[in-house]
């Protein structure tokens, strides 16, 4: 994550002393720095977190009324001092893998609301599998993976569902213009090197790493092009509130070719919002037998638009709009297809859902499973 990302202040909403806290761990990181200017925004007080002192005093001019707490995944007690006073958590800190489980129990130690902005498959399952149960009891929702990889093809898939409790096969196809990765990224992806992992005859599988490259027809204007499996965090959080015995992702070829090439920048602002102009479209496909439903999203920069989907659910949390407690998935954890509409077309400038989408509110009181397990 780059500390130097340029992110347009929102204007001063005066005294914020009354307005909702929200603790941002890793603030100052690309994607951090989105976050703080969405919570901003959207008439919230980021609570900016982590551990670079220096970091943190240089989101002065994006928050320079914002309170700012140093503290490190290592310390547990600097961690409690941090979420004092907060109403929500959202990590931003990545490689999540070394931030989420301390951040998560944190948040559970101070009952507070987790959500976090990860694409890393195995942290994303551990922590369905390590925290389900104490979160409910305790009456507290986690909801990782709310992010462009994860919580948007979640959501998506759930609007498509509408009213069906199952499906025989999900699938997300993600397509990019390009994919220019941070820093932060290329560490995660170092990180999480060959653990990635797959959703194939109801269980998490080892991702085969298969070189197999296969003509994919995306909704215009991409239209038909060349494209391979992809292994994406809905392939983990979908099957925990879906009865399926199939999730797979698949993504065009050129954003792979760029995020494996050594050379290929950072991404760079191309307005005062600090977005680039990297384009996205994602659609998920559910099929039942011979039915098929589909929903498609669009929009501007993969990292950018993380920060309106995380807020969003926070806001949603914060006032009651939420319906799960422990550790939900996105598309569990709020009306899918109200969530998508609110994020346009400011953030989401295509939206196609089904004329039955609305009726993926009706799934959890219907019975659907949470927290599937196999």
């Amino acid at each position: 994550m780059s500390p130097t990302s340029s992110v347009s202040a929102a204007p001063s909403a005066g005294d914020r002393s009354a307005l909702p806290v929200v603790a941002v761990i890793g603030a100052y990181g690309h994607t951090g720095r989105f976050v703080v200017a969405e919570l901003l925004s959207r008439g919230m007080t980021p609570l900016l977190v982590g551990r670079n002192r220096s970091g943190l005093d240089a989101l002065r001019e994006l928050a320079p009324d914002a309170p700012v707490r140093v503290a490190t995944t290592e310390d547990a007690a600097s961690l409690d001092r941090a979420l004092d006073g907060a109403a929500a958590v959202i990590n931003c800190a990545g490689p999540f893998l070394a931030t989420a489980p301390a951040v998560a129990e944190a948040a559970l130690r101070a009952g507070l609301p987790y959500l976090d902005v990860s694409a890393e498959q195995g942290v994303t399952a551990a922590l369905f599998d390590t925290y389900a149960d104490e979160a409910r009891e305790a009456g507290v929702v986690l909801v990782p993976s709310l992010a462009f990889y994860g919580g948007l093809g979640d959501l998506l898939a759930t609007a498509a569902l509408g009213d069906w409790l199952d499906a025989d096969e999900i699938t997300l196809a993600y397509g990019l213009d390009s994919w220019h990765p941070t820093p932060g990224t290329r560490l995660t992806g170092e990180s999480n090197a060959g653990q990635h992992l797959t959703y194939t005859g109801g269980r998490l599988q080892p991702f085969g790493y298969s070189p197999d490259v296969f003509p994919w027809r995306f909704p215009e204007p991409l239209g038909s092009q060349d494209a391979s499996a992809f292994p994406s965090a809905e392939q983990v959080t979908l099957p925990r509130h879906v009865r399926t015995p199939e999730v797979r992702a698949v993504m065009n070829l050129v954003p792979l070719q760029d995020i494996r090439a050594e050379d290929t920048p950072a991404p760079v602002p191309a307005d005062g919002s600090g977005r680039s102009a990297q384009t996205f479209l994602v659609e998920a496909v559910v099929r039942r037998g011979q039915e098929t439903r589909r929903a498609v999203a669009g929009g501007r920069d993969i990292y950018a638009v993380t920060a309106p989907l995380v807020v969003e659910a926070v806001a949603r949390i914060l006032d009651g709009r939420c319906k799960a407690t422990g550790v939900a998935a996105a598309g569990e954890a709020f009306d899918a297809g109200s969530f998508l509409r609110a994020l346009t077309p400011e953030h989401l400038t295509r939206l196609d859902l089904p004329a039955d989408a609305d009726r993926s509110a009706q799934r959890t009181s219907a019975g659907t499973p949470r927290n599937v397990r196999r």
